[in-house]
């Protein structure tokens, strides 16, 4: 497919680098000229994926995460987020609303916050390899 610009960063699975990703991402996106709302919920989806990373994807060591953003055609912003952590057994179950493998303290509403605040949404993993969240979000014009 073809872009009109791209990025590539790898980091540790810190949660600090949570705060790190998401403004990447913001930065990125700022030359689409998004809205404060597509770039709050921009952020937002990427916060929760590389959360999902650092807390289920490496639960008890430190792993690479790899975030990739490009600019694709008709103004949509391409993002992957990937893992090489324990995965994903059923991912089908791991998209339910409140279902949760992190604890009473986790809501369990990642996927579903990140489908909401994107266009296209997908989630693939395999067990012991890792687990890739694909999100696009269609920005409107403004200029």
């Amino acid at each position: 497919m073809k872009f009109d610009n791209y990025m590539i960063l790898e980091f540790p699975s810190r949660s600090t680098n949570e705060a790190f990703a998401r403004s990447a991402v913001a930065c990125f996106a700022a030359q689409m000229d998004p809205t404060l709302e597509e770039l709050g919920d921009i952020r937002t989806a990427v916060s929760e994926a590389v959360t999902n990373c650092i807390v289920h994807a490496y639960p008890n060591e430190i792993g690479n995460i790899t975030l990739r953003c490009r600019i694709l055609k008709d103004n949509v912003l391409d993002i992957v987020i990937k893992d090489k952590g324990v995965g994903i057994t059923d991912v089908e179950q791991a998209r339910r609303p409140s279902f949760t493998t992190g604890g009473a303290e986790r809501s369990g509403m990642g996927f579903t916050i990140m489908e909401s605040f994107m266009t296209n949404f997908e989630v693939s993993s395999a067990s012991g390899k890792g687990t890739t969240v694909h999100m696009r979000r269609k920005l409107q014009r403004r200029k």
